[in-house]
Formats: structure tokens, C-alpha cells, sequence
């Protein structure tokens, strides 16, 4: 009933690695869990991965701007964009941008104030170094929203960049923060040709009416989940598995799958001594002769039929039948004095 607990870093985690176990479990960056699954190699520990990756988010011409708004900022901003589920980039045409970001302006005030960074409900950056880091990406395009960091506060305000390079720094790492890059692309086909071109996504939003297009995603994207108008939120259905595909991870969990998945599927089939059946079967057990032969082989599937198992089954049918109905006449002789 209780569980050991070990916390530590780097050092405690490579010693622990170092160990036997059933299973691991391990949720973090693309790069550790290959680390990870290099040692669980060493002794053919089975392992599940939740990594992360760059999950895009798709905006046709037909949604409601207002609603995909405001339900892509807040998926964007739990805990500061920190969360590997968070919307990573945007990809839409010219207009639906310019709509976008004029909105995005707006939410963003009436949510968070004139001054956000006094806001209580932003949080902060997890590490210096990692203000550093998202700093960097400001030059990967045109600050349109936000833009102002404070690495002693470990702040860095919401932002949307527009004008982004497909090639650049931003586009090549999971952002890991509250920045937001738009990437221009005219229709839905060259939004899954850019996706494709990257690492399969950890999560996919897609925001349109259109249902063959939010059925072209589905099949042509591969990813470890996806939620279509919205954000996050086949995250927290623990009706549905969630885990990665690819380098954002393998395996699933999540209400029972999270059981599926630290339980072990032991096979196990009990026999009994029924002698009629194991008469209809004595033809499995050697000497094998012409006629045991001749019969095996005949039942063997050759890929135009049924094979032995089917056979078998059917042998087995008639023989239970039969013993049934023998045992039916046998207490019908014993109760009525039936003479035959």
C-alpha cells in the first residue's frame, strides 16, 4: 500500500536508471527519453515515453474568430505555454491572421489588464535560463503582441509573432512558453504538408466548419491526439488514451488505460479430462499414420479455406452434441424404464 518516493535530479535519476525494473514511466523532453529508453534497453524493461514536440493549430476562414480565440489563448497560456500539450504555432491564411491577432488583442487585455505581468492569473517561467532561452525567439519574427520579458521576475508576457521563417529557431524547438508564432499557408492541404515535414505532433487543434477538412486532418496527420475546435481537452478525457506517437512518445494512459498499461496481459488457458474430447483429438498425438496424416494435412489451411482450428472446433461441436444427447437419453432410460 505504500509507494517509495525519490526526489532528485540528474544524478539520482542516472542511478536509478541504473536499476532492474517492471516497467518506466517517464514524462519530459524528447531528448531524456531517449536516454531513458537506452537504459530500460539494457535490461528489456518495457517503458512508456510522454514527450513532447511542436503540436500546431490549424484556423480556416469559417470558424468563429472570437470563440477560436479565446479558447487558443487559454489552452496557450496554462501555466505560462509550459504544459506539453500547449498550442506550439499557428497555421492560417493572411486574413484569418489579421483577424486573429486583432482579437487576441482584445482577449488579452479584458483577461489580463493594461499591465500582465501584475496579473494573478499569469504565472512565471520555471528557470532563468529558460527566460534567457524564450527571449531568443523574439528575433524569429515580428513582435505583434506582447514582446517583454524580466528574467529577475522570471516573467515573459504573451506573445504573437507574425512574419515567421519556417526555417528559423523557433520553428525547429518546442517553444515551452507563452509565445505564439503565426506561419501563413493558403489552404488546409499545405497547412498537413508543413505539420508532415516536422516530427509527429504530441497534439493537434483544428478550428473549422468544415467537416470533410477536419476529416482531412485526421487522416493525414499523424499525432498522439487531437481536439477539433478546441484545445487541451482530449487531454482530460479519461475516456481516452493520451500519449505520443513517433519522437513525441509511445505508449497511452489515462483512466483505465493507465491500468492497461502498468498491468502485464498474462495468457492462460485451463484444459479438462474430458475423454470423448480428447478421443476426437488422439490424432495429434504420434504414431502418426497415413490416415492421422492424411487427415491433418487435409485440414491445414492452404489459403482457400478453413483450416484445421476450424475443423477442429467443428469436430468438437458435433462431439459435445452428440455426448449430450447421449446423456439425455441415458437419464430418460433411467426415469421411465425406457427399453430400447
Amino acid at each position: 500500500e505504500c509507494y517509495p518516493v525519490i526526489c532528485g535530479g540528474v544524478p539520482e535519476t542516472t542511478q536509478l536508471l541504473k536499476e532492474r525494473f517492471d516497467y518506466i514511466f517517464y514524462t519530459g523532453s524528447t531528448t531524456v527519453g531517449k536516454i531513458v529508453r537506452d537504459a530500460a534497453n539494457k535490461f528489456l524493461t518495457p517503458t512508456t515515453l510522454e514527450l513532447g514536440g511542436k503540436s500546431p493549430c490549424y484556423i480556416d476562414n469559417t470558424v468563429d474568430i472570437d470563440m477560436a480565440v479565446k479558447r487558443i489563448i487559454w489552452g496557450k497560456m496554462i501555466n505560462m505555454g509550459q504544459t506539453c500539450i500547449a498550442p506550439d504555432y499557428i497555421l492560417c491564411s493572411k486574413q484569418v491572421q489579421d483577424k486573429f491577432v486583432t482579437r487576441a488583442k482584445e482577449v488579452l487585455k479584458e483577461w489580463y489588464g493594461n499591465e500582465p505581468q501584475k496579473s494573478p492569473h499569469l504565472g512565471r517561467i520555471v528557470a532563468d535560463r529558460h527566460v534567457d532561452r524564450l527571449q531568443e525567439y523574439f528575433q524569429c519574427g515580428d513582435v505583434i503582441v506582447g514582446g517583454k520579458a524580466d528574467r529577475d521576475d522570471r516573467w515573459v508576457e504573451p506573445t504573437i509573432l507574425v512574419n515567421v521563417d519556417k526555417d528559423s529557431k523557433i520553428m525547429k524547438e518546442e517553444i515551452f512558453g507563452p509565445i505564439l508564432p503565426i506561419i501563413n499557408v493558403d489552404t488546409h492541404v499545405e497547412a498537413v504538408s508543413l505539420i508532415n515535414k516536422g516530427e509527429k505532433p504530441l497534439a493537434m487543434y483544428v478550428f473549422s466548419k468544415n467537416k470533410n477538412r477536419l476529416e482531412f486532418f485526421l487522416k493525414h496527420v499523424p499525432c498522439g491526439g487531437v481536439t477539433l475546435n478546441d484545445t487541451i481537452f482530449h487531454v482530460g478525457n479519461n475516456d481516452l488514451p493520451f500519449g505520443g506517437v513517433g519522437s513525441s512518445g509511445m505508449g497511452a494512459y489515462h483512466g483505465k488505460y493507465t491500468f492497461d498499461t502498468f498491468s502485464h496481459k498474462k495468457s492462460c488457458l485451463v484444459r479438462n479430462y474430458n475423454k470423448l474430447i480428447e478421443k476426437a483429438m488422439k490424432v495429434r498425438f504420434p504414431p502418426y499414420t497415413e490416415k492421422n496424416i492424411k487427415f491433418l494435412t487435409s485440414q491445414v489451411d492452404r489459403g482457400d479455406g478453413p483450416g484445421v482450428l476450424f475443423y477442429l472446433k467443428k469436430t468438437l461441436s458435433h462431439c459435445i452434441s452428440m455426448g449430450i444427447g447421449a446423456m439425455i437419453l441415458y437419464l430418460c432410460i433411467q426415469y421411465n424404464n425406457v427399453k430400447v
